[in-house]
């Protein structure tokens, strides 16, 4: 099932019917705007593939799937994990930021733990994980994050500047949960290379606007130890990495080869 029924979820759901994910088959899906849940379900079954456009969460989850694809927002994966992880639903989250919440993130082991569940986390913007987690286990690491956007990204908003649209202008810094308190939904991944490095807490996180790019961001992750400089930069013009990701979180649950 599918929570955030939006371009993200379109891609997960054009990845089944184009055979790219022929493990799953999507049972439901959800969306606080009634009319795009509505429209999802009936996409698939234009194509022959039942799909139920649900109301609520308790909804959902009475179709008891094996997984929940989160791919709305850090409030709303806070307010449907445990319920979640409770019914015997594994997770596959975008919405990462929401694991800032140090809490939070303690209950949401505890009940996967209790309940033989799991949250899987897609790698969005970035990637390069296992490298992070790697260095991070060799000990004695340091890490830092830098996210750059296009200055249009800010014109609403108070950060806006006029000197932004001639030179690149810090917007941020400090750590992780920091960032994610500032920036709710903009900086997920800066609390995914968190949880794969050093700790959102302890990792060093910068934004900065820069006139260089017209669409997307850039992500760059640096993560350094006694042995090991490991530089983790992506590029992306649009969102769309975000939810192939996801594809990609899926395919390799059910492999036989793991990634």
């Amino acid at each position: 099932m599918i929570v955030g029924c939006g371009y993200l979820a379109d891609i997960v759901a054009d990845a089944l019917l184009n055979g790219l994910l022929p493990a799953y088959d999507l049972v439901g899906v959800y969306s606080r705007t009634p009319a795009k849940a509505e429209r999802l379900a009936a996409k698939m079954e234009q194509a022959g593939r039942a799909c139920k456009a649900c109301t609520s969460l308790e909804e959902l989850l009475a179709l008891e799937p094996d997984f929940l694809v989160e791919a709305a927002s850090p409030a709303a994966m806070k307010e449907l994990t445990l319920p979640t992880l409770k019914n015997g639903t594994s997770i596959v989250t975008l919405s990462i930021g929401a694991l800032a919440d140090n809490n939070f993130l303690e209950a949401v082991k505890e009940t996967a733990t209790a309940h033989g569940t799991r949250v899987y986390l897609a790698s969005g913007a970035t990637g390069g994980f296992d490298v992070l987690r790697t260095a991070t286990l060799m000990g004695n690491a340091s890490a830092r994050f830098l996210n750059e956007k296009g200055v249009r990204a800010f014109r609403r908003s108070h950060f806006y500047s006029a000197e932004m649209e001639a030179e690149n202008k810090q917007i941020f810094s400090g750590t992780a949960r920091e960032a994610i308190a500032v920036f709710p939904t903009g900086l997920n991944v800066a609390v995914a290379a968190s949880l794969a490095t050093v700790g959102p807490e302890k990792l060093q996180v910068t934004m900065e606007s820069t006139p260089r790019f017209t669409a997307g961001d850039r992500q760059r992750v640096e993560i350094q130890n006694d042995q090991v400089h490991a530089v983790v930069d992506v590029f992306s013009a649009t969102s769309e990495i975000a939810g192939w990701s996801v594809v990609a979180t899926l395919q390799n649950i059910v492999s036989p080869i793991v990634f």
